[in-house]
């Protein structure tokens, strides 16, 4: 049975405000008492338990609500306060009735600052003082609580005055009789005669089939946007449903209403029919099946909509939802949970009849598909959903540690994990996005999760940044020593001129060395799993002509162009150094990965090459990661400028991570990828969000995550895999050195 509506609550309040005044005329002799300590219990009741009860929250009080009743009971408290002359019975009351409403207040307070809070016990905590706050700080139990203490402080010597305050108390506020009372006439009057005293909200007008009612609205009432109503449908018979909008009137306003699963109680169905014909009415709050209800209703944020495809899904929205780009939605396919991830919104409107539109929001979400729990990744569900099925949002929930986990579904525990680690670096990958979203952070931890699974990373890195951040990996006075001794090969001869240019200056010396330097790094008897080298520190030289000779003060002189060699000419040299290390064998493992931190000034486009020579070296490097998967060799690439990059590594990379960008080539280059639509996302992206996609990923499709933190990210991962103890290597042998390990029979030069 619902509540009564508006109009009948105020001839209910009118009725009370009667008696109210007629208790004050026979114990006081007025109709309205004076505003001082013998009025108290008149003003209260008044404005809280008639005003209060009857024209604002007849039904449910929000925390908010309850404090604002609290508040102005506890100021009333204080006027009339009088502490020197009361005795302990008056102090007693006085205090009692303080505390009940600080209770109120303080329950109220954490209720609102806890609301948006995502750790759980915060949730826990602001349901608990909510539940509390709703169930004390009505205005009926509020103001009851003053009315006794008013009746306690004030009148309790007087038997004529206790007698009609209580009186008029219980006839106003304790028991509601004349609610009551009109309710079971109504009730009684709708059993027996057939003519109820409810009236419906609605009436069914026509129905969008499948799973949708057009309901038009009653005289002087309003369906709105998540009320759950109950329909009775000459079709399918008794209906609940959800009011989605609003869609345009023919003689009235008409609501669109999503057909729910679950089916209205015995009460509902039986003022279903005692009203006439198809109609509607809106849920009585009080109904003890309505909390699950309210759960499921909650939880939906729309339909599916048309131009839905086996990939895109088009949800038309209700109203103030709380959907937004990144999260993820619910639906079903042939019985199935299928998820959605919402990536992209518009406003749209459609006609409804003659010159009616309706204008509404339309999301569109991409397939993720239904949860393994067990395998922890999303199988593909190869169909789509009917027209016009309920979407639901995907509660919030603050995601837990997962070290098998490159990152979260925003705001959700879904995992997406590397599911190959292999493939991640002999498909290699890339790392693209702009300065100070955290490319290298998620770089430094695939790095970190490639070396605990026993492959060997070098990294070719301007800014340093490796060698601190992978400390415990890293033997850093071992390594000072080694590129010590790089460093005095390069500058060995670096003037020296040679009739042959390519033999001319340091250059050789500094790549023999690095191919001496590389090969110890990789023999299976060395433990250690990182090397980083900084490209820009070496000073070696080259040669770029054939020598001249002249004459000068009476000696012939020769002389050719030496010039400093670039970073990207070293890249060049540890890239084809190390693709002729791994090449004696052939695996399907991966066994070395190479990463190029800033990678637009490591292996540059050929536009962007800044120094003569940089476009060839950049060849070299390229055509040494194209033929190095066989051999178990792959790169991981970071930068900030994709359109600076080479392409022909970028096109070999078949898992990326597309983070933050502004740039328009960068951005039709990703698209290529990632598809239009996560693409059209990368604007917006806050920082540690990537789109992630490719053949390392766990999940089919492209997906918009939430990366981990590096703090949390260690915590778990080094549970499980702690860095080994640092064993310092044997320091390089330089060309030509004799060896002191048969071990250096097995390298390939």
């Amino acid at each position: 049975m619902r509540s009564l509506n508006q109009r009948w609550r105020f001839i209910i309040l009118l009725t009370e405000l009667f008696i109210l005044c007629a208790g004050s005329r026979l114990a006081f002799g007025v109709w309205f008492p004076p505003i001082d300590e013998k009025g108290f219990w008149f003003y209260s009741a008044l404005f809280g338990l008639i005003l209060g009860s009857r024209l604002d929250t007849p039904h449910f009080v929000k925390p908010a609500d309850a404090v604002l009743y609290a508040l102005p009971a506890v100021f009333g408290l204080f006027l009339v306060r009088d502490w020197d002359a009361w005795s302990q019975v008056e102090r007693t009351a006085f205090d009692i009735a303080l505390a009940y409403c600080a209770i109120i207040v303080i329950a109220g307070g954490i209720a609102i600052l806890t609301f948006d809070l995502k750790a759980q016990w915060t949730q826990r905590l602001s349901t608990a003082t909510k539940e509390i706050a709703q169930a004390l700080g009505t205005p009926r139990a509020v103001f009851s609580v003053l009315v006794v203490f008013a009746v306690i402080s004030f009148h309790r010597h007087s038997a004529t005055e206790v007698l009609l305050i209580l009186l008029t108390w219980i006839l106003v506020a304790a028991f509601a009789p004349i609610e009551t009372g009109l309710m079971l006439f109504a009730r009684i009057r709708a059993l027996f005669s057939g003519v109820p005293l409810n009236f419906a909200t609605g009436e069914l007008a026509a129905s969008q089939d499948p799973n949708v009612y057009l309901v038009r609205q009653a005289d002087g009432q309003a369906l709105l946007p998540r009320q759950v109503i109950a329909i009775n449908d000459p079709v399918d018979g008794h209906r609940l449903g959800l009011v989605l909008n609003h869609v345009g009137r023919d003689h009235n306003q008409l609501a669109r209403v999503i057909k729910l699963d679950t089916e209205p109680d015995k009460d509902t169905i039986a003022v279903l029919k005692s009203l006439p014909g198809s109609a509607a009415i809106v849920l009585d709050g009080d109904q003890s099946h309505r909390g699950a209800l309210v759960a499921e209703a909650e939880a939906i944020v729309g339909i599916t909509a048309k131009d839905s495809t086996l990939e895109k899904l088009f949800i038309e929205t209700i109203p103030d939802s709380e959907i937004e780009e990144g999260r993820l939605v619910q639906t079903t396919i042939a019985g199935k949970s299928v998820i959605y991830q919402v990536i992209k919104g518009l406003l749209q409107d459609e006609p409804v009849k003659d010159k009616n539109t309706y204008g509404f929001a339309r999301a569109q979400a991409q397939k993720i598909g239904r949860w393994d729990a067990t395998k922890k990744r999303f199988e593909l569900v190869k169909w789509l959903p009917n027209m016009n099925e309920p979407v639901k949002l995907l509660k919030a929930t603050e995601p837990t540690p997962d070290p098998d986990a490159i990152g979260h579904f925003p705001k959700t525990d879904y995992c997406v994990s590397i599911k190959d680690i292999n493939a991640l670096v002999t498909h290699n990958t890339a790392i693209l996005g702009i300065l100070g979203v955290g490319k290298s952070m998620l770089s430094i931890e695939l790095v970190e999760r490639m070396m605990a699974a026993g492959i060997k990373v070098v990294c070719l890195d301007l800014t340093n940044q490796y060698a601190k951040e992978l400390s415990d990996y890293y033997d850093a006075e071992g390594e000072t020593a080694r590129m010590a001794k790089l460093q005095e090969a390069a500058t060995k001869d670096a003037d020296q001129i040679k009739n042959n240019p390519q033999e001319g200056g340091s250059a050789q010396n500094l790549e023999n060395a690095i191919h001496a330097d590389l090969a110890e790094f990789m023999k299976p008897t060395n433990p250690a799993k990182l090397k980083i080298y900084n490209p820009s520190e070496f000073t070696a030289t080259k040669q770029l002509q054939e020598p001249r000779s002249y004459q000068e003060g009476g000696a012939w002189q020769r002389s050719a162009g030496i010039w400093d060699v670039t970073p990207v000419e070293v890249t060049r040299m540890v890239t084809e150094a190390a693709l002729s290390i791994v090449q004696d064998k052939m695996v399907d493992q991966a066994r070395l990965c190479l990463v190029f931190e800033e990678a637009h000034s490591l292996v540059p486009e050929w536009n962007a090459a800044a120094a003569e020579g940089d476009r060839g070296a950049t060849n070299g490097t390229a055509r040494a990661i194209l033929q190095g998967r066989k051999y178990g060799m792959g790169c991981l690439l970071i930068t900030q400028r994709t359109a600076n990059v080479t392409k022909t590594i970028l096109n070999q990379c078949n898992t990326v991570f597309a983070m933050r960008s502004f740039d328009s080539t960068g951005m039709e280059f990703l698209s290529n990828y990632i598809g239009d639509d996560y693409a059209g996302t990368l604007s917006t992206l806050p920082e540690r969000h990537a789109v992630f996609f490719g053949k390392a990923s766990s999940c089919e499709n492209p997906v918009l995550i939430r990366l981990n933190d590096q703090n949390k990210f260690r915590d778990a991962f080094r549970a499980l895999h702690a860095p080994p103890p640092k064993v310092v290597p044997p320091a390089p042998l330089l060309p030509g050195a004799p060896s002191s390990s048969a071990d250096d029979d097995d390298l390939p030069f």
